[in-house]
C-alpha cells in the first residue's frame, strides 16, 4: 500500500562511511512497508464528523508492482478485494459478485471512503521515477522535497518528507497543490518490530481541507519475504470465497 496503499517501512540503515543520498533515502520510503514479499493484517478507521468505522484487512504484496488486499470485517463489507497489478487495478464487490477496473484517472479517488487514495493503497507509481528529490538537515531530522519530472502526471506540485535523523524512520509526510498550499499531511507513529524489521506501525492521514476527518491505518501483524503463491495475484482469487 503507497500508501494502503497507502499504505505501507523497511528498516533504514544510514552508513558509517558516508550520508545516503536523497535518493538513497527516497527508495527506502518508496518501498513503504514492502520486501520482496510481504503479509500483513491491519485495520483502517475511518472517522469524520458525522460517523466512524473501521475495516479490518490483510495483504499481500510482491516488489513495487503487485498487491491483493482483502477487507475482512465488517460483515457488510468482508470479501472486498483489491487487486493491482503492474499498472492495472481490479475491485472485486461480492454483493454483486463483480470485478471492476479502475481506470487510470480514478487511481486517486479515495479507497472504500477512506483519506487514503488508491494510489495510496496499491502504489501505482513510484516515486522516484516520477519526482525529484532534494534533501536537507532540518534540526534533528532530514526533510526530503520532492517535485515531479517533467512527465510526470501528478495532482501534488509537492510532496516533503521529514525523516528522524538518526534510525531514518519517517515522521510526516505532506501534500502541497500547485498554489503551495499544504493540503494532506500523514504522521509516523507507533515504532514497533514485525518479522525482524522496525517500521511506524501507525500511519495517520488527515485532508486539511475537510475538517474533523481522518484516517489510520494501523498494522497489527506483518511478515516479510515470505513464499505467496502465484494465484494470490489473480482475479479468480479476488472471488475467491474464505
Amino acid at each position: 500500500m503507497r500508501i494502503v496503499s497507502l499504505i505501507l517501512l523497511l528498516v533504514f540503515c544510514r552508513s558509517t562511511l558516508a550520508n545516503p543520498s536523497g535518493i538513497e533515502l527516497l527508495k527506502k520510503v518508496d518501498e513503504l512497508y514492502r520486501s520482496d514479499t510481504s503479509i500483513a493484517k491491519m485495520s483502517m478507521t475511518i472517522s469524520t464528523p458525522d460517523w466512524q468505522r473501521t475495516l479490518q484487512m490483510q495483504s499481500w504484496t510482491r516488489g513495487m508492482q503487485d498487491t491483493f488486499i482483502r477487507v475482512l470485517a465488517p460483515k457488510k463489507d468482508r470479501g472486498v478485494t483489491t487487486l493491482k497489478i503492474d499498472q492495472e487495478m481490479w475491485n472485486y464487490f461480492p454483493k454483486i459478485n463483480k470485478v471492476i477496473k479502475v481506470p487510470p484517472s480514478m487511481m486517486m479517488g479515495s479507497w472504500m471512503g477512506s483519506d487514503f487514495t488508491n494510489d495510496d493503497l496499491v502504489r501505482e507509481s513510484s516515486l522516484v521515477e516520477d519526482y525529484f528529490v532534494d534533501s536537507e538537515e532540518s534540526g534533528d531530522d532530514i526533510l526530503l522535497t520532492l517535485t515531479p519530472k517533467k512527465d510526470t502526471v501528478s495532482v501534488w506540485a509537492k510532496i516533503t518528507i521529514l525523516l528522524q535523523s538518526d534510525s531514518l524512520l519517517p515522521r510526516e509526510q505532506a501534500y502541497f497543490n500547485e498554489n503551495g498550499d499544504k493540503v494532506r499531511q500523514m504522521t509516523f507513529t507507533n515504532i514497533q518490530q514485525f518479522s525482524g524489521k522496525t517500521i511506524p506501525a501507525t500511519m495517520t492521514m488527515v485532508p486539511l481541507n475537510k475538517s474533523g476527518h481522518k484516517t489510520v491505518i494501523e498494522y497489527q501483524q506483518a511478515e516479510f519475504d515470505v513464499d505467496i503463491a502465484e494465484e494470490v495475484f489473480t482475479q479468480r482469487h479476488m472471488m475467491k470465497r474464505f
